[in-house]
């Protein structure tokens, strides 16, 4: 068998704690190799799975992946997690639904695409601080945290990202600073670890290249059994979903659940390798 590890330009050989799945799906006769998702050499028909791992530059090739997805799709070639699954995920306006469906979501204003962006009809009047960002993103792209008085000079700055790109607007919750983002991690459906992350000093950014700190811990049950609900709203197969969130008095707040490429903090996790693997073999095999 044979599985494209799919990633980007700017980690060709897979990010190094993704890495070690070359040699251990080789001891299954599994012959897996790091392939740049949008390398216009690569016959994808040769392999008989891709799993999306380090696309970590896609929402900065938008129009290019939602045509190399179509063509993916179009051609019945198999993906993991399943390209439906990565179709919907890749827009967080995902949220919206898992909200209908009685997931608890951090307070948030979905803006379609327009030419006359006015932040201040739309944005509640108890909020003191926001996060702006577009619905097609990841990373921290174009994502901005700004008190209210600045509302004038942000709703000018995303004037033409409006007209180009669906926005989030979400209130600013001080918890991501003094108690972090947590993730939950799932393989197959079934929890794996644990994870909380918090912003360097003066920032709002959790994310490692923005100096975050992460730490592995061990949540209490009731708030496992919180995060399963949110995967559990999949009816398809997943080989991993991270669920995001803040919690406020034991309460997850979801941020967003990661189906496309999320870090999965395998060095956080002594077993989460070998679990990951297994997963994969297992959902192979059926």
């Amino acid at each position: 068998m044979k599985i494209a590890l799919l990633t980007c330009e700017k980690f060709p050989e897979l990010y190094q704690t993704d890495q070690f799945l070359i040699p251990e799906l080789a001891k299954h006769t599994i012959t897996a190799k790091a392939t740049v998702w949008d390398d216009e050499t690569i016959n994808w028909n040769h392999f008989d799975y891709l799993i999306f791992r380090n696309t970590w530059d896609y929402f900065e090739k938008e129009e290019q992946f939602n045509i190399w997805l179509d063509y993916i799709q179009s051609n019945g070639i198999k993906t993991l997690n399943a390209i439906e699954i990565i179709q919907k995920n890749k827009h967080k306006f995902y949220l919206r639904e898992l909200e209908n469906q009685g997931i608890k979501i951090l307070p948030t204003v979905f803006i379609d695409k327009t030419t006359t962006l006015n932040l201040e009809e739309i944005i509640p009047k108890n909020w003191s601080k926001a996060v702006i960002k577009p619905a097609y993103s990841g990373g921290a792209y174009l994502t901005e945290v700004f008190e209210i008085d600045r509302l004038e000079q942000i709703n000018l700055q995303y004037q033409s990202i409006a007209s180009e790109k669906e926005l989030l607007l979400q209130e600013f919750r001080t918890e991501i600073v003094s108690e972090g983002e947590t993730s939950f991690i799932f393989f197959n459906k079934k929890f794996s670890h644990c994870v909380n992350k918090k912003p360097a000093d003066g920032d709002f950014r959790v994310q490692i290249q923005f100096g975050g700190n992460y730490v592995s811990v061990e949540p209490n049950q009731d708030l496992i059994n919180q995060a399963q609900a949110v995967v559990n709203t999949f009816s398809e197969k997943l080989l991993y979903a991270r669920v995001d969130g803040i919690i406020i008095n034991n309460q997850l707040h979801l941020m967003e659940i990661e189906c496309i490429e999320p870090d999965l903090y395998f060095n956080n996790s002594e077993g989460s390798q070998q679990r990951f693997v297994n997963a994969i073999l297992d959902l192979i095999s059926k």
